[in-house]
């Protein structure tokens, strides 16, 4: 069986055979598939190195998104999530795209930011001048706090100035911008010891004092773009796609929601790889809003018969160090994405974010976002009711049937079917 062949109906398969499906897809090893089953539980001890305090671990449900293919490639997507749909939903527009249309990704600048602050200048244009002067004696200093970067490629390519007022009106900030590129690791660490090591040659070559040295998670110079494109769809859906995005474009209130489900499909990749999702969702929502007016992040419009979506996002992530190293489950997963390389990482991440606002968007010009949702959302509440595991899958048949014929369900009616299915089991048990 070729790739498509082996995803197709995978969420009517048992766990078990959806992991010896994911072995042949991926390539895992055996000791990646008792990791991914939890059969080889992740030491208490590397969470003891991880943060302070521990006491334990807080499990999040670790599942596939099936039926991309990003450039080409078919691939199954790794998502470390609790929210209910969010996978399915990703499936299905991607299963949609395969059919009808294709998804492609390009990067725009590898550099991340590091940033030196001269809170309050005596005199900019002298500062501005002997840092110029010493640019590349700077550089210089910089590249050999990181020798091991350097013999990857990677290093320090350049080093701007800001000039900026400051908000209580009494002068200027100039603040220096440190661009790295850090070749296939996030590189938070490495750009804060740089800035950190560059501020005692600063202050003593402008005389003036340094305040903060922190990277920047606005990293407009690493940004990565997605766009896909679907052929000869509906008019009506299309038009009602595009009316999404433009009001998204609008209305501020409507581009916060929109976004979310953009970075409903990131966050869950950047979790299963061990990356810092708070960072990417930090600069995405910078990104967002740097024109002054929060906007959407995707843009979907009409082009005749066919509906082109594109996404462009500032993507800092690694695929070597830190957790993604060290995390038996993050060098699962990136080994499942086929991903070597950081910008491969942030490229998939990118098109599973314009995917899964695809897929909400449709939603919501359809059938709405509850319907699906909820249906999803039965065996959760089956849950909460308090079903046993054996009743789980019976719970959520019934509650499905009472979303159909009553428009809604919620916890009580769980709790309704329930007791009735266990009255129904005793008189069987009875007879």
């Amino acid at each position: 069986m070729d790739n498509r062949q082996l995803t197709e109906g995978f969420h009517r398969l048992t766990r078990d055979e959806r992991l010896r499906r994911i072995q042949q897809l991926c390539d895992l090893s055996e000791e990646d598939i008792q990791v991914l089953s939890g059969k080889i539980p992740v030491p208490i001890e590397i969470a003891d190195h991880l943060i302070e305090n521990v006491v334990g671990y807080f499990p999040i449900p670790f599942g596939v998104a099936t039926n991309f293919t990003i450039d080409g490639r078919d691939l199954l997507i790794p998502m470390a999530v609790e929210e209910t749909s969010i996978i399915a939903a990703a499936s299905a527009s991607a299963k949609w795209i395969r059919r009808e249309g294709n998804i492609r990704t390009y990067s725009k600048g590898s550099l991340i930011i590091g940033q030196i602050q001269l809170p309050q200048v005596k005199n900019v244009k002298n500062a501005r001048k002997l840092l110029h002067e010493n640019r590349d004696l700077l550089m210089g200093l910089a590249n050999a706090c990181i020798p091991g970067l350097v013999r990857r490629g990677g290093g320090i390519r350049d080093i701007a100035m800001r000039e900026i007022a400051r908000p209580t009106g009494d002068g200027e900030m100039l603040v220096i911008h440190v661009l790295c590129d850090p070749c296939d690791a996030m590189g938070a660490n490495l750009i804060n010891q740089i800035c950190e090591a560059l501020k005692p040659r600063i202050e003593e070559l402008t005389d003036e004092k340094v305040g903060l040295c922190i990277l920047s998670n606005l990293v407009d110079t690493k940004l990565v773009a997605a766009e896909v494109i679907l052929r000869d769809i509906d008019p009506k859906l299309g038009s009602g796609i595009q009316e999404a995005t433009l009001f998204a474009k609008a209305d501020p209130y409507r581009a916060a929601t929109h976004n979310k489900g953009v970075l409903n499909g990131i966050d869950p990749i950047l979790i299963a790889t061990g990356n810092d999702w708070r960072a990417v969702e930090a600069g995405a929502h910078a990104y967002a809003a740097r024109t002054g007016r929060y906007q959407p992040l995707t843009e979907w419009h009409m082009e005749g018969a066919d509906l082109v979506g594109r996404i462009e996002i500032p993507i800092a992530v690694g695929t070597c160090g830190g957790v993604t190293k060290i995390h038996p489950m993050a060098r699962v997963a990136i080994k499942m994405l086929k991903a070597s390389r950081a910008e491969d990482l942030a490229r998939i991440c990118a098109a599973v974010g314009l995917v899964q606002n695809l897929g909400a968007l449709k939603a919501l010009a359809t059938v709405g976002i509850v319907k699906g949702h909820m249906q999803l959302h039965a065996a959760n509440l089956a849950i909460a009711a308090g079903a046993e595991i054996h009743e789980i899958a019976q719970v959520r048949d019934r509650l499905t049937q009472v979303l159909k014929d009553e428009k809604t369900i919620n916890l009580s009616r769980a709790k309704e079917v329930l007791e009735a299915i266990r009255v129904a089991a005793q008189r069987t048990s009875i007879h």
